[in-house]
């Protein structure tokens, strides 16, 4: 097997790149869409959800004490918060340094890619972003993480780096899917009343459009925005990229690039409870029995399956220590 330091390089320079990415496009949507809902409070009951989604509340309370959960603020902190490991600025930051580890795995096109990419993140963001510069920013950013995306598939060798790579991505996908539908099924709607309402219409497009989902919705279900339908297409569809069950299926294709074969290691025993969670489930019957306690379950067995990675791939072999991550 690859060595482990090589193997944790590349899953987090995937994950890395992939929870920016993520991140961008909550705040870019709730800039651009959500603003325009005529009855929203452009307080924190609009921006706090971003900071559940992200895990990162606790994390802005300690840090901004003074501080408001305001626009300005949020965004600041998300985007290029110096002391937040997971903002954008440092996310784009971590990915190119593990991907400077790995250069002899990638291709010089995906070095050059994602060197360009921090680049021009690092030049944004030396002055603060503005709210007038943020959509342009995050609409580049998105463009930018795409584009390596894209030249990964074209040019990287289908091996165990390939693996590792995708395995971080559609990890970190799912894992950011969960999140934000459980946060918007519980947190984003105001109140029993608004159920039906124009505002809450807005909130299920503003989740979908932020899992760049809102069209393929649609071509399935030409009917309306139904909770019960929103959460099947995000939970169960096995033909969108940002669901559940289509991240779930292109971990298991990541594990076996990589050479996992033995149901005895941790890390395939992980994998087959989380697609059995998934498979075995509905979304009629997951709502019958509590969407937030389903998606709950489901982040814990992608924690796990994180956790048994480490012990078989990256903390296993010959004693290394762990590379640049998270």
């Amino acid at each position: 097997m690859m060595l482990s330091r090589m193997a944790d390089a590349l899953y987090w320079m995937a994950r890395n790149l992939e929870r920016a990415d993520n991140t961008g496009r909550l705040i870019e949507i709730n800039l651009l869409h959500l603003v325009e809902m005529e009855e929203a409070s452009f307080g924190s009951a609009q921006w706090r959800p971003l900071l559940r989604i992200t895990g990162s509340e606790g994390l802005y309370a300690q840090n901004s004490s003074e501080r408001e959960i305001d626009k300005e603020s949020v965004v600041r902190f998300l985007t290029q918060d110096p002391t937040y490991s997971n903002s954008i600025l440092q996310c784009v930051h971590l990915a190119r340094e593990n991907a400077r580890v790995v250069r002899d795995r990638i291709s010089r096109e995906m070095w050059e890619c994602i060197n360009q990419m921090w680049l021009s993140v690092e030049k944004t963001l030396k002055k603060p972003l503005t709210i007038a510069q943020a959509p342009e920013f995050y609409f580049e950013l998105r463009n930018r993480v795409a584009r390596f995306h894209g030249i990964a598939e074209d040019t990287m060798m289908r091996g165990e780096a390939y693996g590792f790579y995708r395995l971080g991505t559609a990890l970190e996908r799912a894992d950011m899917s969960a999140r934000t539908l459980d946060v918007k099924y519980h947190i984003l709607l105001p109140s029993a009343e608004m159920v039906g309402s124009a505002l809450d219409y807005y909130q299920w497009a503003a989740l979908l459009k932020s899992l760049s989902g809102f069209e393929a919705y649609r071509r399935i279900y030409p009917g309306g925005l139904r909770p019960v339908d929103v959460s099947e297409f995000v939970l169960f569809s096995q033909v969108y990229p940002r669901s559940l069950r289509f991240c779930i299926d292109r971990m298991g294709s990541a594990l076996s690039h990589i050479g996992f074969q033995s149901p005895e290691t941790q890390t395939c025993q992980a994998y087959q409870v989380l697609k059995n969670s998934i498979e075995r489930s509905a979304a009629d019957s997951v709502f019958k029995q509590g969407l937030h306690e389903f998606l709950q379950n489901i982040l814990a067995q992608i924690a796990e399956l994180h956790t048994a990675l480490q012990a078989d791939c990256f903390e296993a072999h010959l004693g290394e220590k762990i590379a640049v991550s998270n």
